[in-house]
């Protein structure tokens, strides 16, 4: 963990956990200087530890990606100890005063050093917040293509449907348009009834395989197992692409050296793509509904876990399990689509829509397989860190998600109903107990 404060920010985030393999996720100054990239020294900070974890920091937030694994970057997993105004200086830099205010109350509520605490506390209180997305890195070519225009990598485009053929008709359309060719398309048709006619109106290489079971992992790891293509790549059938879709994920893997990539999804037309992904750089998600990944990954680690059926992050569990293996993930801004996120059929006719938000005050909150996640990979106590930040908002409808005024309203309703709440985590931490005790269950390719 780059600083230990991060856990309380970001309890359940990719990056706090040491991957197998040193992908240099958090450069040296040294290489950034060989590299050519100039960022200042921070003398605010105390201790020079603390300066050049800052340093690096910032170069892994604004795209920093080696590729050369032959060279080391900083070791940020090994435990030093940075000086707690350090930390909260680091906190104010780059994230909202308030959580600077929310760790203090924690860390005294722990029984930390109160006049240390309090110390850094207001030793750091005149830091300004920066914009660290403002200045991104050059995003990285090497130049030609001349394998991609050769086609020579046959990609697999995999689609789950339920009940949506009136959309699924203009994915398969923007498929059609695509300028790379070589590829095959995989439908998983869980739609009752089940239109095998459908798929007469396109010319190109495409598979309609009917499932009855109402399984969305079920159906994605069906298809990979039958995928011809050394790359895989996941699909909504809900969502629009360009032309150069296909082409721009081939791209991002060549250029970084990957073995994902992971698209970018705006929700309207004419949305503006958030400032932490209009570059390339270290993704710390994968969405299954638009990512392509190599074969081989798959064939390494197995297929999607199916405890996450019918339930929620079974593609998170997928993109933390790559990279603690040591995979590549580059979040792709060229790799972009619109995800319309309908509201009649797929997922949402299948299971809950979202991790947190329930339909009704008898249910666990969150979705049992959240926790399941969050135990398995980061242990229970950053996993009841995340939970006390995300259950606040989530007492909020998903509209309002951004909204400050109402996450804050959604806090106090929190305290009010609290013996409700409390209810509904102990019933989604006994369950998450019971996944945890029975295992993954993750099918072989």
């Amino acid at each position: 963990m780059i600083f230990s404060f991060l856990k309380y920010v970001s309890p359940v985030w990719y990056f706090n956990l040491p991957p197998a393999k040193d992908h240099l996720y958090f450069p040296s100054e040294e290489q950034l200087k060989i590299a050519g990239v100039n960022i200042d020294t921070d003398k605010g900070y105390i201790s020079s530890l603390a300066q050049q974890r800052d340093i690096a920091w910032r170069a892994f937030k604004q795209g920093w990606v080696m590729t050369n694994d032959s060279e080391k970057g900083i070791d940020v997993w090994k435990k030093e100890r940075i000086p707690v105004t350090d930390e909260y200086r680091f906190i104010r830099k780059y994230y909202s005063p308030v959580w600077c205010s929310y760790i203090l109350a924690l860390r005294l509520i722990s029984l930390k050093n109160p006049v240390a605490e309090i110390n850094g506390f207001l030793k750091s209180r005149n830091v300004k917040r920066e914009n660290i997305y403002a200045n991104p890195l050059p995003a990285k070519s090497n130049g030609t293509f001349a394998d991609i225009e050769k086609e020579v990598h046959k990609v697999s485009i995999i689609i789950p449907t339920l009940n949506r053929y009136q959309y699924l008709k203009d994915v398969l359309d923007d498929i059609a348009k695509q300028t790379y060719r070589n590829f095959e398309v995989i439908v998983v048709d869980q739609s009752e009834p089940f239109r095998e006619d459908f798929y007469n109106q396109w010319s190109y290489d495409i598979r309609a395989i009917p499932q009855k079971e109402k399984a969305l992992w079920l159906a994605r790891n069906t298809a990979i197992k039958i995928s011809t293509g050394d790359l895989i790549l996941l699909f909504d059938d809900d969502s629009r692409v360009e032309s150069d879709w296909i082409i721009q994920h081939i791209r991002c893997l060549y250029n970084y050296g990957a073995d994902i990539s992971s698209g970018v999804s705006i929700s309207k037309v004419g949305d503006k793509v958030p400032e932490n992904y209009k570059y390339f750089r270290w993704s710390d998600q994968v969405d299954t509904g638009n990512v392509m990944v190599k074969k081989q990954v798959f064939k390494e680690l197995g297929l999607f876990d199916r405890q996450f059926e019918k339930q929620r992050m079974g593609d998170g569990e997928f993109g933390l399990r790559a990279y603690l293996a040591g995979y590549k993930n580059i979040s792709n801004p060229l790799a972009q689509r619109l995800h319309l996120k309908v509201g009649e059929g797929g997922l949402r006719q299948m299971g809950s829509w979202d991790a947190f938000r329930t339909k009704k005050l008898t249910d666990p909150r969150p979705i049992p397989s959240v926790l399941y996640l969050f135990r398995k990979y980061y242990g229970n106590r950053l996993a009841k860190l995340a939970m006390l930040i995300e259950l606040p908002g989530s007492i909020v409808p998903y509209k309002y998600k951004g909204n400050k005024k109402k996450l804050i309203l959604g806090s106090l309703v929190t305290v009010i109903i609290s013996p409700v709440i409390l209810m509904q985590v102990v019933r989604s931490w006994r369950r998450s107990s019971k996944m945890l005790q029975a295992g993954p269950k993750i099918e072989r390719l």
